[in-house]
């Protein structure tokens, strides 16, 4: 299940009862595949099912999580996954906005603080289905869209810990998954089954004290199967996990930097390498430049509770890059236009009507 997106701006950190912090502790990834989840889960934190799940809830409509689910790998599926980038005239931003988010394959959708400020990202089920998508949205905006796909990754591992006190705090994710970080490998072709769970699923997990029933329910499968394929996914890559995933605007995250690199090509790999291995960075990537308009190659996302947070990060990166980084600078997000999950789409750029 997802909560409703929120904004840097309107964001501030909530309290967190012990059983909640708990929950995004533990809960962010290896939700039980069983008929009966919340009870295991229930037991390991020493309270009642029931409570688990009204905390659960609870999360969710203060929006200190955005979404209780399977995070599906799109590209483990054969699908294609990028990031582009738009210069939106201020007084037409509202408007491109609304159009760009129409788009299903619009997975997330940030204002940052740069002349290119609307980054979004695309999930698609093939790279012909990406390059018509980014056509339909430059023809539906009218403005020109630049696409930053993925030439390689360094680091993928967005998790946040929540301290005694009730501060956040960015930490490092489980090893990834084979197959991820660059590693080349064969796509997983779905079932019909898989397909139908994806389908039920790819928006969040039904807040059910039998969840994997209602998955059953709604797809005409056994809650079994359901559990079956489910793990099946989960152990090829497919789900890259499945649990809770924090709003870390909500849990007083609030400076969301992408900080931006322009190295010289033949040593991004070992600089991306690098930098990929800091404990504060979530998601380090090698993107194409754009010339004249955009120098940067090497991509690496920071988060900060405060704004000066946040630059001492980025300050530590271009410590480490020292006279390698010929230039660099950091986008702050202002604004979550959208935040769904990664998924397939069968529309293929389908846009609203006028």
């Amino acid at each position: 299940m997802n909560a409703e997106p929120t904004t840097a701006r309107e964001t501030s950190p909530l309290p967190c009862t012990s059983l909640e912090r708990a929950i995004i502790d533990t809960l962010q990834d290896d939700f039980p595949l069983q008929e009966s989840p919340f009870a295991t889960v229930a037991t390991r934190l020493a309270t009642e099912p029931e409570a688990l799940l009204a905390a659960l809830n609870a999360l969710l409509e203060r929006r200190m999580i955005s979404r209780f689910g399977p995070l599906y790998n799109v590209e483990r599926m054969g699908g294609a996954v990028t990031l582009a980038a738009m210069q939106v005239p201020k007084e037409r931003f509202a408007e491109v906005a609304e159009l760009v988010n129409a788009f299903p394959e619009v997975a997330h959708n940030y204002e940052r603080q740069n002349s290119l400020n609307m980054w979004f990202v695309l999930a698609t089920d093939s790279l012909v289905a990406q390059q018509h998508t980014l056509e339909a949205i430059a023809a539906r905006c009218r403005l020109p869209v630049l696409n930053f796909p993925k030439e390689r990754e360094f680091h993928i591992g967005f998790r946040v810990a929540v301290d005694g006190d009730g501060a956040a705090r960015t930490t490092r994710e489980a090893p990834p998954r084979r197959g991820e970080n660059g590693k080349r490998y064969a796509p997983y072709v779905p079932a019909p089954e898989d397909r139908a769970i994806i389908r039920a699923t790819q928006a969040g997990l039904p807040l059910d004290l039998h969840p994997y029933h209602a998955v059953a329910a709604q797809t005409g499968l056994t809650s079994s199967l359901v559990i079956a394929r489910l793990q099946a996914m989960h152990e090829a890559g497919v789900i890259r996990r499945l649990g809770v995933v924090p709003n870390h605007y909500g849990l007083g995250l609030q400076a969301n930097g992408m900080t931006v690199w322009d190295v010289a090509d033949e040593y991004v790999a070992e600089l991306g390498t690098r930098i990929g291995a800091l404990a504060f960075v979530t998601h380090c990537y090698q993107r194409p430049r754009h010339l004249p308009l955009w120098p940067y190659n090497l991509f690496a996302m920071v988060h900060g509770r405060t704004l000066a947070e946040a630059e001492e990060k980025r300050g530590h990166i271009a410590g480490l890059l020292g006279s390698e980084a010929r230039a660099g600078t950091m986008l702050l997000s202002t604004r979550i236009l959208k935040k769904d999950g990664l998924r397939l789409t069968t529309t293929h750029a389908s846009p609203p009507p006028c």
